[in-house]
């Protein structure tokens, strides 16, 4: 017998359906008028527009202060200097809570909004060493019935400026890590290719997917997206590369990006870009229109980098369209998709969506239909994971909170 029949649903598309779910996942898309199974129970949606959950796609549950006491910003000595934002980062981590509490503080934030995937990078380096990745691997568990967390093993001093470092990220990857990170391998680490002969060897070994952090700006970030798609058709890894951020993309002219975003497609490589304040981004409408996936999330929330910060990722695709001069009903759809379908594209979740075997994760949303969701970015919303309501109005339920 069915567990669960979902009434009344106005899905993305415009159309209105129901859908049954056992065991946690979709069993059937039942339009208006077809028969219904016996079920257990009935959930009427009385025609709200309901979504998958939100793709979290980039975030660092191991570094934000949300929860804990205020760390105010600290500006780098001349612009903005990676080396130099890292070395504020350790300073303040010395200084705050336990890790637990604040990553569970981050995830409850995030998963009252809506997102029920989420890929979070976890620091690596010779200071903290493998203690962030124990202790996530914890945090995961506790909440292995509410989000689908992956891990990524993040060099953030670097690899080969930080030597036992490709050691520590192996590890992790055996501990139950998922995702090989890397971190600019031009300014940071200085040797391109050595950098990503030690991204891609780990990743090829452990036949894990990539995902580089890529500040770089301007034609040299431009070019080591260029050598991280070469190697992606090189080793047949088309559709398991991302790069996170890629300013490069959005300080070239036109003509280069329509050249290096067709170059990005072919390869299968994805681009994450969070549309970040006061600085060039990946042009979004250009990548996706010559066939390459973009996907986004939250990244820095109240830590060491930014003070900002909500966990909510209808308002990133709210900031992605508003950035991007999104104004069609078509374009809003697209900063849409951008957190939901080609975030689910690019962490490579094949139960994800409206359809039969999916997942039944799902958010209510108070509006008439997709673009004036992104548009608004309303709050009032449900979170369904699995088949069970788990937050609504912006806070986890108090039957499955993890604190308080």
């Amino acid at each position: 017998m069915t567990d669960l029949i979902f009434e009344n649903a106005l899905l993305p598309d415009g159309t209105r359906a129901a859908f049954a779910v056992t065991g946690g996942r979709i069993e059937a898309i039942l339009p208006p008028g077809a028969p219904r199974p016996e079920a257990g129970g009935t959930v009427d949606f009385a025609g709200a527009l309901v979504a998958p959950g939100f793709v979290e796609g980039h975030i660092h549950l191991d570094t934000s202060f949300w929860g804990d006491a205020w760390f105010p910003y600290k500006p780098c000595t001349d612009g903005f200097d990676v080396h130099e934002r890292v070395a504020f980062q350790h300073e303040n981590l010395a200084q705050a809570a336990p890790l637990a509490p604040r990553a569970r503080s981050q995830l409850e934030l995030c998963l009252a909004h809506g997102s029920t995937r989420m890929r979070s990078h976890l620091m690596i380096d010779l200071t903290v060493g493998l203690s962030h990745v124990e202790t996530l691997l914890s945090v995961r568990e506790e909440y292995a019935g509410l989000i689908d967390l992956q891990l990524c093993a993040f060099p953030q001093n670097g690899i080969l400026h930080s030597p036992g470092v490709a050691g520590m990220m192996d590890a992790a990857l055996e501990m139950g890590c998922e995702v090989v990170g890397g971190l600019d391998p031009a300014t940071f680490d200085r040797d391109v290719e050595g950098h990503l002969d030690a991204v891609f060897d780990l990743a090829e070994r452990r036949g894990a997917p990539v995902d580089i952090h890529l500040h770089d700006t301007g034609t040299l970030g431009v070019f080591e997206i260029e050598r991280i798609c070469e190697r992606t058709v090189a080793l047949g890894m088309q559709g398991r590369v991302g790069v996170s951020h890629a300013y490069g993309l959005g300080d070239v002219d036109p003509t280069a990006q329509r050249k290096a975003a067709e170059r990005i497609a072919a390869a299968g490589v994805a681009i994450m870009t969070t549309a970040p304040g006061a600085r060039n981004f990946p042009p979004v409408a250009l990548l996706r229109e010559a066939g390459a996936t973009v996907w986004s999330g939250c990244d820095n929330i109240r830590d060491s980098w930014s003070p900002y910060g909500d966990g909510d990722m209808l308002g990133r695709a709210r900031m992605i369209g508003y950035r991007s001069g999104f104004n069609t009903d078509a374009q809003l759809a697209m900063a849409f998709d951008v957190v939901t379908e080609a975030g689910a594209k690019a962490l490579g979740l094949a139960d994800y969506g409206f359809r039969p075997g999916a997942a039944a994760d799902f958010v209510t949303i108070p509006a008439a239909h997709v673009p004036e969701a992104v548009a608004g970015a309303p709050g009032g919303r449900e979170v369904w994971k699995n088949g069970r309501r788990i937050a609504a109005g912006g806070r986890l339920l108090a039957e499955v909170s993890r604190i308080g």
